[in-house]
C-alpha cells in the first residue's frame, strides 16, 4: 500500500529524528505550540494531531471528547479559561496512553498527579504542574463557537513534533512535496554546517552567514567522497 504524503512526512521525521528546531526552520521559524514544555525529558514524538479542549474550569466535556481519540495520535488539549487549575492527571493520562494508545499528550494547561506522571515517564508536554484540578461538572453554556471553529480549523489534518525543546505543529496546508524536500535539505545543511565546524574548523560566521561552503571545491570533493563510500 502506498503511503500518504502525511505518512511519508511522519516517517521521514521519525526515521531521521528531525528536531522541532529543524521543523520550525522548515516553516520559516513558525509552528510553535506555545506554553507546552516537556514534563519528562528525552522523549521524541511525531504524529497526526487529535485536538480537544477543556473550558471554564471544567473537564466534563474533555472526558467526553477523549472517548474518540484515535490510536497513534498526538492529543493536543487546549485549556480555555481554566485559570490555574490542572486539566487532568494520572487517570486520564493512563487512559490515553494505555487504552487509547496515543503517541503523546500536549496541552497549554497545567497537569496534576505529577509524581505519578514522572514515575511512569509518560511523554507529556504541558504548561506546568499544580495539585488543584478542574471541576468535574457539566458546563451550562457551550464553548465559544467562533473560538472552537478557529482552533479546530487550525489543527484539522495537522501534524505535531515534540521533543525537549517543545512542540511544533505542521499545518495541513504545509504538508506537500516541497515540505518533504525541505526536510531533506535541512538535514543535509546541518551535516554540512557541523562538518565545517568540526572538521574544517571554520567559524560560525563563515559557515552560517557567508556560506563559504557553497563555493569550496575541497569541501565538495570531501562530501562527494563521503556519499560515494557511504560515510
Amino acid at each position: 500500500m502506498t503511503a500518504t504524503l502525511q505518512e511519508q512526512i511522519v516517517r521521514q521525521i521519525r526515521l531521521n529524528r528531525i528536531s522541532t528546531t529543524e521543523i520550525a526552520d522548515c516553516m520559516d521559524k513558525t509552528g510553535l505550540y506555545a506554553q507546552a514544555r516537556p514534563l519528562n525529558r528525552s522523549h521524541f514524538r511525531a504524529g497526526p494531531v487529535f485536538w480537544v479542549y477543556a473550558y471554564n474550569e471544567s473537564n466534563w466535556e474533555l472526558h467526553e471528547q477523549l472517548r474518540a481519540v484515535p490510536e497513534g495520535s498526538i492529543v493536543i488539549v487546549d485549556a480555555k479559561d481554566c485559570r490555574e487549575r490542572a486539566i487532568f492527571g494520572s487517570l486520564v493520562t493512563k487512559y490515553l496512553m494505555l487504552y487509547r494508545r496515543c503517541e503523546a499528550i500536549v496541552t497549554n494547561g497545567l497537569m496534576r498527579d505529577v509524581p505519578h506522571l514522572l514515575k511512569e515517564n509518560w511523554p507529556i508536554w504541558c504548561a506546568g504542574a499544580t495539585p488543584i484540578g478542574c471541576f468535574n461538572r457539566k458546563n451550562e453554556r457551550p464553548v465559544d463557537p467562533a473560538w472552537e471553529a478557529e482552533r479546530r480549523a487550525a489543527f484539522d489534518g495537522a501534524l505535531a513534533v515534540c521533543d525537549d525543546s517543545g512542540v511544533v505543529v505542521i499545518p495541513k496546508a504545509m504538508q506537500n512535496e516541497a515540505f518533504l524536500d525541505k526536510l531533506a535539505f535541512i538535514e543535509e545543511q546541518e551535516d554540512i554546517w557541523f562538518f565545517c565546524l568540526d572538521t574544517l574548523k571554520w567559524d560560525t560566521y563563515r559557515t552560517v552567514c557567508m556560506k563559504d561552503y557553497l563555493g569550496d571545491e575541497k569541501l565538495a570533493r570531501l562530501l562527494n567522497y563521503a556519499k560515494e563510500h557511504g560515510e
